[in-house]
């Protein structure tokens, strides 16, 4: 499975309708108008499920047969079948009920801001996924013997999972409960080797009958494709650069345009807004810091609070 992104422009929003099938009243004038053509067109496509975007919009998921067997899992619009977005390219041997699971995950991502895809174009019809899958020995064997625990002593690893298909599904775990991929890397605040240890799992296992590597593909695909990064290593350049150059953390804030004055009119940098960005202090609402950061974001603190390029403040 590809699973693709895009910018957050193109997210689709959190609100989730029924279930194909829902006897929402709502929904019948909006079939009366859906045209003939866009019902011609739709004629091979699967619908999976049905929601309505933050602007009020109803879409829905649909299942579109690619090449050499392959699956298209497909967001558009649900009146005329317009604004089509790549979800996922399920590969031909992936089990048939992948493409319900992946649209699930889609939602739930969605609701909770998430959500990506990118507009759909024509030669993804054309082409089949992972026609070059990584080979397992390209691994680091250092990799493959970490032991991952992080702060709070907490184990993670992949495992077989069961769930509702008719084969298991390989997962990362925290003391036995699944997390995503994104989660495993949070807690460790490192890619490494969790990213190296999936990409192996993948090339071992991806194209087998008896284990589904759907979900765990796509969390993968989303870590790579993320404007969103980890800001581990630019909360250790800040305090370095602090320490070091008896720098403030109000002069960094103030040379990234982040500036507040008091009643009397005196100047000074939001440090709040520069130690939540950094991982020091929880965002509002949160009881402990963020380990992620915009890679926009990343990139002003880099460029005009510490002088230095964004690629000596970003972990690989």
């Amino acid at each position: 499975m590809t699973p693709t992104s895009t910018s957050p422009a193109t997210m689709p929003p959190s609100a989730r309708a029924h279930r194909p099938g829902s006897s929402r009243a709502t929904d019948v004038p909006l079939r009366r108008r859906q045209t003939r053509s866009a019902r011609r067109r739709s004629g091979r496509d699967r619908l999976l499920d049905r929601y309505v975007d933050r602007n009020g919009q109803p879409r829905e998921v649909i299942a579109r047969p690619g090449a050499a067997g392959s699956t298209l899992v497909v967001d558009r619009d649900r009146a005329n079948g317009s604004d089509q977005r790549l979800v996922a390219h399920l590969s031909a041997d992936e089990p048939a009920g992948n493409a319900a699971l992946v649209c699930d995950r889609y939602l739930q991502d969605a609701a909770n801001g998430r959500g990506r895809c990118r507009a759909l174009d024509a030669e993804d019809g054309r082409i089949t996924p992972f026609e070059h899958p990584q080979e397992p020995e390209q691994t680091p064997p250092q990799a493959r013997d970490a032991e991952l625990v992080d702060r709070l002593g907490c184990a993670y690893a992949l495992e077989q999972v069961r769930t509702a298909l008719s084969i298991p599904e390989l997962r990362w775990c925290r003391s036995r409960q699944p997390v995503s991929v994104r989660e495993a890397i949070a807690s460790l605040e490192s890619y490494e080797p969790v990213r190296a240890l999936t990409l192996h799992a993948l090339a071992l296992h991806g194209r087998s009958d008896a284990i589904s590597t759907t979900v765990l593909r796509a969390e993968l695909t989303r870590v790579h494709e993320s404007p969103i990064v980890l800001n581990r290593r630019l909360r250790e350049v800040v305090l370095a650069t602090v320490e070091r150059q008896q720098l403030s953390m109000s002069e960094i804030a103030i040379r990234c345009g982040r500036v507040k004055r008091d009643r009397n009119g005196n100047q000074s940098g939001e440090t709040s807004w520069l130690a939540r960005r950094v991982g020091l202090l929880p965002e509002g609402g949160r009881s402990t810091p963020t380990p992620w950061i915009h890679s926009d974001v990343l990139a002003l603190i880099a460029r005009h609070g510490l002088g230095v390029s964004p690629r000596e403040v970003e972990l690989c």
